[in-house]
C-alpha cells in the first residue's frame, strides 16, 4: 500500500511515519505540508517525495493517507482526500464541531472510502483484555470508572482554539470516552465539566478540570484529562481506569508497563517502556485493513461519538449543569 501523510503539524505524525516504513506491505511514498521547511525535513528524514501543491499531492498514485494536520484543518483535508478517493487515517480529535465531522464522514462514505480514526488505546493488550473481561461479565453489572489521561502541556497550536478547538479536555478526553464506549458496549448519555487554566499564564485554552460522564447504563465515569504532568516527568503523561463492578474492580495502568533506569553519575531518570507500541497497532490495522477491503475498527462514527461529548464538555461549562447528549 503506497501511503501519504498530509501534514507534520501533529507530533505523532513521525510516528505514522515510521511505522508506515517498518510495514512489510507499506511505503511511504509522499509528504505534504503547508509548512514547507517542516514538511520537507520530514519527508528527507523518511525517504519520501514532498509535494508542495496539495492537489498534486492528492494526484499521486497513493492508496491512503494519514492527517495529522492541525484540528481545525481536519475537515478540509479529509474532504480532500476522500474526493481523490484515497483511504484515510485521521489524527483525534475528528474535528473541531460536530457538524465538520458528520461532513467528513458522509463525504467519505460518497466517495466509497474508509475514514479511520486514531484512537491507539485499543490496540493494547491490557485493555483488549480488560474488556473481554467485561464483557465476560467477570466485574457484573459495572456501576463506576474512574480514569486519568494526564499529560504535558503541548504548547504551539495546541494552546490555540483557532486551530486545535479546545485545550486539555479537547485534546484528551476523547481517548478515554472512545475506550469507555468500547469497553462498556455502551454509549454516552449526560456530560458535566469543571473546566479550569492553572498550569500556564495565557489562559487561552483549559488545562485542567474534570470531566463527569453517565452511560446509557447508569455507570457513572469521570475523567482527569489535565496538561498537568511537570516537564520533568519521565513520560509524557498517563492512561489509567478503574472499572467499578457489582462483583470485583479491575485497575488498568496502561503506560506503568515500563522499567525505571538511574546510574551513578547522573541526574536523569527514565521510564524504558516495554509495552505493546500502540502505534504499531493503529498503522497495522489502517494498512491491513485497506489491502483487505475490511471495514475500520475504528470508523468516523467513533471519532463522532467522541466529539459530541468534548462539545458537551464546553456547554456544560457555560450551563453549570449535566448536558444531555441528543445521540
Amino acid at each position: 500500500m503506497k501511503a501519504g501523510i498530509i501534514s507534520f503539524a501533529h507530533m505523532h505524525a513521525h510516528d505514522y511515519a515510521a511505522q508506515l516504513i517498518a510495514h512489510p506491505d507499506a511505503e511511504l511514498a509522499a509528504v505534504w505540508d503547508a509548512d514547507e521547511k517542516r514538511g520537507r525535513a520530514a519527508a528527507e528524514k523518511y525517504g519520501a517525495a514532498y509535494v508542495a501543491e496539495l492537489e498534486r499531492f492528492l494526484a499521486l498514485p497513493i492508496d491512503a493517507v494519514v492527517v495529522c494536520s492541525e484540528n481545525a484543518r481536519h475537515k478540509e483535508h479529509v474532504v480532500a482526500a476522500a474526493r481523490a478517493k484515497k483511504h484515510i487515517l485521521c489524527e483525534k480529535p475528528i474535528a473541531t464541531s460536530t457538524a465538520d465531522a458528520e461532513e467528513m464522514i458522509r463525504v467519505c462514505r460518497e466517495e466509497g472510502v474508509a475514514l479511520r480514526i486514531a484512537f491507539p488505546v485499543r490496540h493494547a493488550t491490557a485493555a483488549r483484555l480488560a474488556r473481554d473481561r467485561i464483557r465476560a461479565g467477570e466485574l457484573g453489572r459495572v456501576l463506576a470508572v474512574r480514569s486519568s489521561n494526564r499529560g504535558k502541556r503541548p504548547g504551539g497550536w495546541f494552546a490555540d482554539p483557532a486551530l486545535s478547538g479546545g485545550g486539555a479536555a479537547a485534546d484528551h478526553t476523547v481517548h478515554l470516552t472512545d475506550a469507555i464506549r468500547w469497553m462498556l458496549d455502551d454509549e454516552v448519555r449526560r456530560v458535566y465539566a469543571e473546566l479550569e487554566t492553572s498550569f500556564s499564564d495565557d489562559g487561552a485554552v483549559e488545562d485542567c478540570g474534570v470531566v463527569l460522564l453517565e452511560m446509557r447504563s447508569g455507570t457513572i465515569v469521570s475523567i482527569d484529562p489535565s496538561w498537568s504532568m511537570p516537564d520533568a516527568y519521565p513520560t509524557w503523561g498517563d492512561l489509567t481506569m478503574e472499572i467499578v463492578g457489582e462483583r470485583g474492580t479491575l485497575t488498568l495502568d496502561l503506560f506503568r508497563q515500563s522499567s525505571r533506569w538511574y546510574a551513578a553519575g547522573s541526574a536523569e531518570t527514565a521510564w524504558l517502556p516495554w509495552m505493546d507500541d500502540l502505534n504499531e497497532g493503529l498503522i497495522r490495522e489502517f494498512v491491513e485493513g485497506v489491502r483487505d477491503g475490511r471495514p475500520p475498527e475504528i470508523a468516523g462514527e467513533d471519532g463522532l461519538r467522541t466529539l459530541e461529548v468534548v462539545e458537551a464538555c464546553y456547554a456544560a461549562r457555560t450551563a453549570g449543569s449535566f448536558i444531555v447528549l441528543t445521540q
